[in-house]
């Protein structure tokens, strides 16, 4: 039974964009989205009624390879799930680890049967495949949950990712029969996505599209992107996979990206977005604006007492002065880095609920246009 109702609410006549509706057993998640990224259960320096009130995020992500290690299994399934454990219940999506797993590349091997990797906790071993994957996030009880995928580098030669392509392909036909045989272990449903892999050829990424959209998932996913290849190959890859998808189904770029990625993948028909970027690049002094970057750091905005960012929607915009936010980054204050990260997520949030406002009012391609060039700017 599809839990997972999507609904397209209006259309942009000059690209792929829409708005649409997801709804899940917790929640409306309105599209074009942003997911915060919580990997280990917490959205790094952001507490969940900030979340919840302040940036107004409507889901979010946790990651299976990082909760499965710390704070393991046991601790969640005690808990009656992570929403319980975190108090955030709202719908979370799960990463199946896939990723994870990829950047451990010196701590790994890949074989048919699955993924047997080291912690980077302790450097124990352990073992990753499509059933147990499944059962992880079964058991960690998210709303989402993905397949278990590898996600091959950038440059990758071609014969390596047709190869890993295909073992994505055969992975994901033995995720479907795991999640068909179990149960959800908590009191709401569960949905399973696939993920589109191919690289950066657009033969493969073709297959992959065609091959993810038989099986007849509630929404699909596109991987492997966003791990150095230029922003044009990107868009490419989006635009080609897009246009074998079924656009009644939700589309999720996992991984992605800047601000102007964000609205470029959006004008090629992507729903669903996360990234670390926001909280990352936060954590060093990088805010976002509408009108470009600003590194707080700098020295220029050692005496600007204006607000952090006059036309934000947080509090914490207009509570706290450039100034002020620059001496707490100098002092290495924990407070410096949290009030940043809520900026850079509301930021985010708010540039998605701007742009299902330009698509409904028919302005978003002229807007797109403009707003890709102003965002990448210094300030």
């Amino acid at each position: 039974m599809n839990v997972m109702k999507f609904k397209i609410k209006s259309r942009d006549s000059h690209s792929k964009a829409r708005t649409g509706e997801v709804k899940l057993d917790r929640g409306i998640i309105n599209t074009p989205i942003f997911m915060p990224v919580g990997t280990l259960g917490t959205v790094r320096g952001v507490h969940q009624s900030e979340l919840l009130n302040d940036i107004n995020s409507e889901i979010i992500l946790g990651n299976t390879y990082h909760l499965y290690l710390r704070p393991k299994l046991e601790v969640i399934k005690k808990a009656n799930g992570l929403h319980n454990f975190i108090n955030y219940h709202k719908p979370i999506l799960t990463d199946s680890g896939g990723y994870q797993v990829y950047s451990l590349s010196e701590k790994r091997k890949i074989n048919e049967d699955g993924v047997r990797f080291q912690s980077h906790i302790d450097g124990s071993y352990h073992f990753f495949n499509p059933e147990n994957v499944i059962d992880i996030q079964r058991e960690i009880g998210a709303d989402i949950i993905m397949a278990f995928d590898e996600c091959t580098p950038y440059p990758c030669e071609y014969n390596y990712v047709k190869k890993s392509m295909n073992l994505t392909h055969r992975w994901l036909k033995r995720c479907k029969k795991r999640f068909n045989e179990t149960k959800e272990l908590y009191n709401y449903k569960q949905i399973l996505l696939p993920i589109i892999q191919g690289g950066t050829y657009k033969d493969l990424r073709k297959i992959s599209a065609q091959e993810i959209a038989s099986h007849d998932f509630p929404a699909n996913a596109i991987g492997g992107l966003s791990v150095g290849e230029p922003h044009q190959e990107m868009y490419e890859m989006t635009d080609v996979v897009t246009d074998i998808l079924p656009v009644e189904k939700p589309r999720y770029l996992m991984g992605v990206g800047t601000p102007s990625n964000l609205l470029e993948n959006i004008s090629l028909g992507i729903d669903m977005f996360d990234c670390v970027m926001p909280t990352r690049n936060a954590r060093n002094g990088l805010l976002y604006t509408l009108n470009g970057t600003i590194n707080i750091k700098n020295k220029k905005w050692e005496k600007d007492f204006t607000a952090i960012d006059e036309n934000g929607t947080t509090h914490v915009d207009n509570q706290y002065s450039k100034a002020y936010l620059r001496h707490l980054m100098m002092s290495k204050e924990i407070l410096g880095k949290q009030i940043a990260s809520i900026h850079n997520l509301g930021f985010y949030l708010n540039l998605m609920k701007i742009t299902r406002e330009k698509i409904n009012d028919g302005t978003f391609y002229e807007w797109k246009e403009k707003m890709t060039k102003q965002l990448d700017q210094r300030l």
